[in-house]
């Protein structure tokens, strides 16, 4: 059995900032910001119905009425974040309980922005093992919660969104194949992209170490916000992107003319132009949407590949290479057949 993507679906929030808006708060311009990143805009959460969950909900109903399946037809809901609503439940419970999809069972996956990339392969594995048919796949998250408002570094680039597929299991073809996902992790360079848990003070701890953090709650210093070694991302995107790419097609045994379009996590504009240059590929292969939403972490790959289907830019047959790089760090690929 193969997974094949049948439908899907996207949400972001109606409220827009653009980059004129944040001079508000951070020195910067719309000039500065299009030229280091290509965003010119971004889509943020301003309702307090719209949860992370929320929009999930939003883009699975999307994905699963172009998919022609019932919720209740659902084996399992996957969903990818940074930026659940609380621990637990896990957003897909969440979804699950909105959706209707009493069969399915439910959780969560954090690989950061390879979140969705992750979840996908995941999928891809329980079908090839013929333990689920019909799996929901969602990448959502509300970024503006976490962000720093006050940190140029990190609040020009994020935005909020949700997109889904639906993965279901077909029999192969004689003309099919499995394709092979690369995924990587480097933790000696996890530093570079953080968000720390929201701690509650432990009175077990040492004294001096609960003094110490008491402090620090108290002072307003708790360490509950994206934080971000640009320069060191970025280095690590533009190295890593094309050696995994490279890495993909060579374990699939396929070359660059086959890939109708590289799917790349929306991060940064110069992340992807860079990474064209050194596959000395054209960017018209390369799509991008980062103007418009901003990097929408785990929720930017499954935004974009809704966008192409949507503008029936994928035909029968295109191969398509999906990329993902992030918090972790962790950076991987994969190949589909639309």
């Amino acid at each position: 059995m193969i997974g094949k993507i049948q439908g899907t679906g996207a949400y972001v929030p109606p409220k827009i900032l653009e980059n004129q808006q944040l001079e508000k708060w951070v020195e910067t311009n719309d000039t500065w910001i299009r030229e280091r990143t290509g965003v010119q805009r971004r889509h943020v959460v301003a309702k307090p119905e719209e949860s992370t969950a929320f929009l999930a909900t939003q883009a699975a109903r999307q994905a699963l009425k172009e998919a022609r399946i019932k919720p209740e037809e659902l084996d399992l809901i996957l969903v990818s974040t940074v930026s659940a609503d609380q621990m637990m439940p896990g957003t897909a419970c969440l979804v699950q309980k909105e959706l209707g999809a009493v069969r399915a069972a439910a959780f969560d996956l954090n690989a950061a922005c390879s979140g969705f990339l992750v979840s996908y392969i995941t999928a891809c594995a329980y079908i090839e093992s013929g333990l689920y048919q019909k799996i929901l796949i969602i990448g959502s998250e509300t970024l503006s919660n976490i962000v720093d408002w006050e940190d140029r570094g990190t609040c020009i680039l994020f935005g909020d969104g949700a997109g889904a597929i639906v993965l279901t299991a077909e029999e192969e073809q004689k003309d099919e194949r499995k394709y092979r996902p690369v995924l990587h992790s480097d933790g000696n360079q996890g530093k570079a992209l953080t968000l720390q848990n929201r701690y509650h003070l432990n009175p077990f701890k040492q004294q001096q170490t609960f003094e110490r953090e008491k402090e620090s709650i108290v002072a307003g210093n708790k360490k509950d916000y994206v934080r971000m070694d640009g320069q060191a991302v970025f280095k690590f995107a533009v190295r890593k992107v094309p050696e995994i790419i490279q890495e993909v097609l060579e374990e699939n045994q396929m070359k660059k003319e086959e890939i109708k379009y590289y799917v790349l996590h929306q991060a940064n504009l110069r992340i992807i132009e860079q990474v064209a240059k050194r596959l000395k590929e054209p960017m018209e292969k390369f799509p991008v949407n980062l103007q418009e939403y901003g990097n929408t972490s785990s929720a930017s790959i499954p935004i974009l590949l809704h966008e192409l289907n949507r503008d029936g830019k994928l035909k029968s047959g295109d191969r398509i290479l999906l990329a993902g790089f992030g918090g972790g760090l962790t950076w991987g690929a994969t190949i589909l057949k639309w």
